[in-house]
């Protein structure tokens, strides 16, 4: 696996923005939520779960957060049977109002999973708008955007509010964003990105050798039937996944301890085109 520019940082926003003297549970009951569409304890139990997963955040790791145990963590969050206090507790850890929960919670059903030919398009006329939504995807936070790359405060500001503009994130100034993808984001087919990709990213990607500490590089072909193809296709998409889970699961350390890392994984019919003009023609003589 090659090093490259990338990693994660779990996106914990700096603090939650509400009026003085306004509770975050007055926020909450004025948003109208309705009891006949899904009870309030439920709807916040499942928002605030969705939230954990996204963050890659595990119970025992929100439970040290809080100063509570384990166990009374998972009883809150099978029951819902937790106090105000601890869920403007949870707020608090979270870096979200009640209503920045109930929010993403609505907006799951609809997060972006594919994003237009006009929005790619954007992205790839712009380097800065491109590296800033890649490491947004990536949860990377404000601060570390500007510590590692030369982007300045209003530099990075005036990209967020791009981003925002085509709906790509959600962005509250000075520093709170919230990507509307989902957790199977993918680009275009053939679309603008993958044209980028593959004209600009792929020839740098194999353009050096494989023999750094940790790198790995694998050519294999053979004939294989059907049923070893759809194999190989479901091993594929497990390594993905666990690829992803690394990712959240990392994107809690500090970027100190982890180094960009990218896998190519590609797998389709296909033979070497000299090797092709060398075959016999099917019914041709021996």
């Amino acid at each position: 696996m090659r090093q490259a520019l990338s990693a994660s940082n779990a996106l914990i926003p700096s603090g939650r923005t509400t009026k003085p003297q306004v509770s975050n549970c007055d926020t909450f009951f004025q948003s109208g939520i309705k009891a006949n569409e899904m009870s309030a304890s439920a709807l916040l139990v499942h928002a605030i779960r969705a939230e954990l997963r996204q963050r890659g955040i595990t119970y025992r790791e929100l439970a040290a957060m809080l100063g509570v145990s384990e166990p009374t963590i998972k009883r809150d969050l099978s029951r819902g049977g937790f106090t105000l206090q601890r869920l403007d507790s949870i707020c608090d850890v979270l870096g979200l109002s009640l209503e920045d929960l109930i929010k993403a919670e609505r907006s799951a059903a609809t997060a972006i999973t594919e994003l237009s030919h006009k929005q790619e398009s954007s992205l790839i006329a712009d380097p800065k708008l491109l590296l800033t939504t890649y490491l947004i995807l990536n949860n990377w936070r404000f601060g570390e955007i500007m510590s590692t790359f030369r982007i300045d405060e209003n530099e990075l500001v005036s990209l967020l509010l791009k981003l925002d503009a085509l709906k790509i994130i959600d962005y509250r100034p000075p520093t709170r964003i919230r990507k509307l993808t989902a957790r199977n984001f993918s680009w275009r087919k053939d679309g603008p990105v993958h044209r980028f990709f593959m004209a600009r990213v792929l020839p740098e990607f194999f353009g050096e050798r494989f023999d750094g500490a940790g790198d790995a590089f694998h050519f294999v072909g053979a004939t294989l039937s059907e049923g070893s193809r759809a194999r190989m296709q479901a091993a594929m998409a497990h390594l993905i996944e666990e690829f992803e889970q690394l990712a959240r699961a990392d994107a809690r350390l500090p970027l100190t301890v982890r180094d960009g890392c990218s896998a190519i994984v590609a797998f389709r019919r296909w033979e070497f085109s000299e090797f092709t003009h060398l075959r016999r023609r099917r019914g041709a003589a021996g």
